[in-house]
């Protein structure tokens, strides 16, 4: 058994979801060793680029790189490189420069689908035709990340009392998106997360380019009798729309998901699932995206 499938059977069996997950994973992994007439390949593996977004918060760079320390501990030997859509270097298209021919997999640390996952990575891999690149979905929504979220919130004082409590809820903090494909996959978190919560209410609000924000949230949970509203951190990691977010928190807040291991966990999956689902783009397709 490879050292990140003995990490899979470590977790807990709380889904079919998670089972899948696993399944999945392993899959990928198997996929990119062998080649299309079912012999073995001995190629090095394409290299992974975690695309961040940036931040002028110093907080942002340092839990970005430890995140992917983790990821490069349960992974030994993948190349793994950083790339920012704006504000921190490297920029994405520095670190594509600086690649040899081959083989790329950029995974966006971002959340849902918007602007910079549809549009912003295909732009970026135009400017790398040396690379095959293929483009893995973004992080969310997915299992691995409402477990996080719970994790976040029970660091944060939430206990099961509050889940049985009808006064409690929680507000699920985003970034906002003007793209309704992105507000979709944060409600859709939000009602997983409600799910792990045992049925609490948990509204998705934005910080930016979309509503409710997180105060209107908190007035509609108020308006339903839950008082004690928890704001969950919708965030990879630290920035100014996440200190926004938490500033507003009545009672309690979240840290952002950051390096927590079930994050590691599903930057490889989604690496997995590109190669095993998705093609390469050829540059022709990529600029015309």
């Amino acid at each position: 058994m490879t050292e990140s499938a003995a990490h899979r059977e470590s977790l807990p069996l709380d889904s079919t979801a998670q089972l899948l997950t696993r399944i999945t994973a392993e899959l990928g992994t198997r996929l990119s060793h062998v080649s299309l007439n079912g012999s073995r390949r001995h190629m090095t593996p394409p290299t992974l680029v975690a695309v961040a977004h940036g931040s002028r918060d110093p907080g942002a760079l340092r839990t970005v790189t430890t995140l992917l320390e983790r990821v490069r501990e349960l992974r030994p030997g993948l190349d793994i490189r950083l790339g920012h859509i704006e504000l921190n270097a490297p920029l994405l298209p520095d670190t594509l420069a600086g690649l040899g021919r081959g083989d790329a997999v950029l995974v966006p640390l971002l959340l849902g689908r918007g602007h910079h996952v549809k549009h912003d990575l295909p732009l970026a891999a135009t400017t790398a035709p040396h690379l095959r690149t293929r483009i893995a979905a973004p992080l969310g929504p997915h299992p691995l990340l409402v477990e996080t979220l719970y994790a976040r919130l029970t660091e944060a004082g939430w206990t099961d009392a509050d889940g049985a409590d009808r006064g409690s809820g929680v507000v699920l903090a985003a970034a906002g998106s003007r793209d309704p494909d992105s507000a979709a996959d944060t409600r859709s978190t939000a009602a997983l997360l409600s799910e792990r919560l045992g049925g609490v209410p948990v509204l998705a609000a934005y910080a930016s380019a979309a509503s409710p924000t997180v105060p209107q949230a908190l007035r509609a949970l108020a308006a339903r009798g839950r008082h004690r509203a928890a704001v969950a951190s919708y965030f990879t990691a630290p920035g100014r729309f996440a200190t926004q977010s938490a500033a507003a928190a009545p009672w309690l807040a979240t840290a952002p998901l950051g390096a927590h291991a079930a994050m590691a966990r599903l930057v490889l999956l989604r690496y997995d699932q590109a190669l095993a689902t998705r093609p390469a783009i050829p540059l022709r397709e990529l600029a015309t995206a």
